[in-house]
């Protein structure tokens, strides 16, 4: 082995990577997505077979109205034209850039609703401009993966009560 390698090979972690795994990872957010089966969605990977195989137009227009924004604002939130997504057939896979959106904003809205302890009362924070966010309202940012960040870190502030 070279003297490169060994050096390497020192610094690595030998950690098992079932550490990384959150046990009983919290995937509420399956809830969001109707006609999503959450049988075995326990790492991230199960994710991530999810997103690449997409899903059905169906279940983003369900999950629209499960967090009471228009057909509009995910349309714009995944970079779609409203009238491209309405000819979508209901049964009809989206392209895994849409699904992948679809599950980063029910992802959200789940810990939204965990760290403001309703539904309504997270709603009502995303249409709601604020200080922190320059006067746009939260879902406006959602259009960018920098605007789901900024919002995320945003409700970790809130919920340890650290407030701009």
């Amino acid at each position: 082995m070279s003297e490169k390698r060994k050096h390497i090979a020192s610094n690595e972690v030998s950690e098992p990577m079932v550490a990384y795994i959150a046990a009983g990872a919290d995937n509420s957010f399956y809830n969001l997505l109707s006609g999503v089966k959450p049988a075995r969605f326990s790492t991230d990977f199960d994710i991530l077979k999810l997103t690449r195989e997409g899903l059905p137009k169906k279940v983003l227009t369900s999950l629209a109205k499960k967090i009471a924004i228009t057909l509009q604002e995910l349309a714009d939130i995944m970079h779609i034209s409203e009238r491209t997504l309405q000819r979508y057939d209901d049964n009809a896979i989206v392209k895994t850039e849409y699904a992948e959106k679809a599950i980063e904003l029910a992802r959200l809205y789940s810990r939204g609703q965990e760290v403001f302890g309703s539904m309504d009362k997270f709603q009502r924070w995303m249409k709601t401009p604020g200080h922190v966010f320059r006067n746009e309202t939260p879902i406006s940012l959602l259009d960018t993966s920098v605007g789901f960040d900024m919002v995320l870190k945003e409700l970790g502030r809130i919920e340890h009560g650290i407030f701009a």
